[in-house]
């Protein structure tokens, strides 16, 4: 039996070794490693003829000081279990219990959980993390997360609360301050910025430090500028890819690589030194924004300043083609085409030309498909000339899915051998937020987590984390609630149950947001609110919902995962990649 197995190996413990006075056998791993042995029966279990053989090293000595494994494997060389049917079933179930919902099922639920959390130690030997994975949910916070997981579990049929994400089962969380240096909610730029450059900087600004303030070039000079993980990345010789479901130049994907004073000078029509203002998103530009003649914009920097990225792929054409050329999907020259007369699309193929580089842009999900990974060293693919559409938008998938992007950049960079770093936003989460659209945002927050999954499933597996970390978080929250007491299993897209009553008798739905705009307050008796058309009411009336300042989760697995381990700093994220693959400026300090 397993008990007579385990008490041999404490036999040999007790028999051959006096533990010292400062040996701390959960400090020093034994309990979590002994834990482990017997977690294995899943893996190393096999049937023959009713009967179940376990071969399960102990690895104590490793721990225990002056006890030898040959001594430990002496007193447990094997265990024959024999097993009732019900009880290997057991083993392998998931989540499901037959007695599920009983005293019984959450305890015996519990314990599951337990023996998982005891052989997770910081005290594992850890190489250097080669590959660096980071998914970033714009807007994705706590409340997002957990109505996706109910909306994921829904949709195959389940009640939804008991349900999991991919990254949820990551076995390292933490949370994040998100606040930016000026603002104590942040925007996209600044947190992105943070996270990638280990710097907090204020509101709108891009990989400028806290000297330089939106729009105000006074102070940007050499010494106030940042340098990125991406950076760090490229110095060291090894690859880098960037996949957003945004404009490329925007603010997220664009704190990855560029310096600008404004998040909003996307493109060279977007500079305040041109007489057309704006910010990018079609909203008006603070017109204190003066102009920078020592400036590039975005779209710029990223094709002339950083020619070593290896994938790049989004959406934006327009800031990249001049306006002599026309779109290749509307065929007409759009209005933010450029108008310095570069066609950054041409500059970055003649690069990677000149370099004898095997390179290949793209422009939609069929060349998508056809790109050889083997025989394609740079990639660009530019999907769409603004941002890409929501995923349940695009019925005729003419442009490539999230988790699409995510598997061709990963097959390309994963040819490297020294390692790359690759930064997946699923932008479009916060964009659903800013219009109230409840529905959206978890559909977009469920197609980001079906590319983590891709991830995980290209590189780490379930179980060995091997040499990726991948890294799920988000750039801040949203003024999204689940409110009221719906019973267990409610539509997480419907409204409350009569028996709720309101000051105004009229009904409401279990998602709501603080803020926004569909301020009015309707009758939704015979509404539909799960239709995909459906916009949750605001609390308060804007024209768009605003970000909201609450902590944001951070999720991870693979080496120096358990860094993160409480609550930390947005900026704080940049110093566990920078010390887990050891590049960038503490790489000697680190990693010597």
């Amino acid at each position: 039996m397993v008990v007579l197995g385990a008490q041999r190996v404490l036999s040999a413990v007790d028999e051959r070794f006096v533990a010292p006075s400062t040996f701390d056998p959960i400090e020093s791993g034994a309990i979590q490693e002994g834990a482990l042995c017997f977690e294995r029966i899943r893996d190393c279990v096999k049937t023959e003829k009713g009967k179940v053989t376990l071969r399960c090293n102990i690895i104590m000595a490793s721990y225990v000081p002056g006890l030898s494994q040959r001594k430990v494997r002496n007193h447990f060389l094997e265990t024959t279990i024999f097993l009732a049917v019900i009880f290997s079933s057991s083993i392998t179930s998931g989540s499901t219990f037959d007695e599920e919902g009983t005293s019984k099922a959450w305890l015996k639920k519990g314990r599951a959980e337990l023996q998982r959390a005891l052989h997770l130690t910081s005290h594992h030997k850890y190489g250097v993390a080669k590959n660096i994975i980071l998914f970033l949910g714009d807007g994705m916070g706590i409340s997002t997360v957990t109505a996706a997981r109910i909306r994921g579990g829904q949709i195959l049929g389940r009640s939804g609360e008991d349900n999991l994400l991919t990254f949820e089962r990551f076995p390292h969380i933490a949370l994040t301050k998100t606040y930016s240096a000026d603002n104590q909610v942040t925007d996209s730029a600044a947190a992105g910025t943070s996270m990638l450059t280990g710097v907090k900087v204020n509101s709108g600004v891009l990989g400028c430090d806290s000297r330089v303030t939106k729009g105000n070039c006074s102070n940007y000079r050499s010494d106030t500028k940042l340098k990125t993980i991406l950076h760090d990345f490229i110095d060291e010789g090894m690859s880098t890819g960037i996949v957003t479901n945004s404009r490329l130049t925007h603010a997220t994907p664009a704190s990855a690589y560029a310096q600008s004073p404004s998040r909003g000078w996307e493109g060279d029509v977007d500079m305040p030194s041109n007489s057309w203002f704006s910010s990018g998103d079609g909203e008006a530009m603070d017109m204190e924004e003066e102009p920078c003649e020592h400036v590039d914009d975005i779209a710029k920097q990223l094709v002339m300043n950083n020619k070593k990225i290896k994938v790049l792929m989004g959406g934006g054409r327009r800031y990249f083609l001049d306006n002599a050329t026309k779109d290749p999907e509307s065929e007409r020259v759009e209005k933010h085409h450029r108008r310095d007369g570069l066609n950054l699309v041409e500059e970055w193929k003649r690069d990677k030309l000149s370099r004898n580089a095997s390179a290949r842009y793209v422009w939609n999900r069929d060349q998508l498909d056809a790109v050889d990974p083997e025989q394609t060293d740079y990639l660009l693919g530019l999907f769409d000339s603004s941002h890409m559409p929501y995923e349940p938008d695009d019925k005729n998938r003419k442009q490539p899915s999230l988790v699409e992007m995510t598997q061709k950049a990963l097959e390309i960079l994963q040819k490297d051998k020294n390692g790359y770093f690759l930064l997946v936003e699923g932008a479009r989460i916060d964009f659903a937020h800013h219009d109230n659209s409840a529905i959206t945002a978890i559909s977009e927050t469920l197609e980001l987590d079906q590319a983590v999954a891709t991830a995980e499933r290209m590189t780490n597996g379930n179980r060995d984390p091997k040499d990726t970390l991948i890294i799920v978080t988000a750039d801040h929250s949203h003024g999204f609630a689940i409110q009221g007491y719906a019973p267990t299993g409610h539509d997480i897209l419907g409204k409350l149950p009569p028996g709720q009553d309101t000051l105004d008798n009229l009904p409401y739905t279990t998602l709501g947001y603080t803020n926004g705009p569909y301020f009015q307050r309707q009758d939704l008796t015979n509404v539909n609110t799960a239709d995909p058309n459906f916009h949750q009411q605001g609390c308060i009336p804007l024209s768009t919902e605003t970000h909201a300042g609450e902590d944001v989760s951070v999720y991870a697995k693979g080496p120096w995962a358990h860094l993160f381990h409480a609550t930390h700093d947005q900026s704080y994220i940049y110093h566990v990649m920078q010390y887990a693959s050891c590049v960038g400026r503490n790489k000697k300090l680190y990693c010597d």
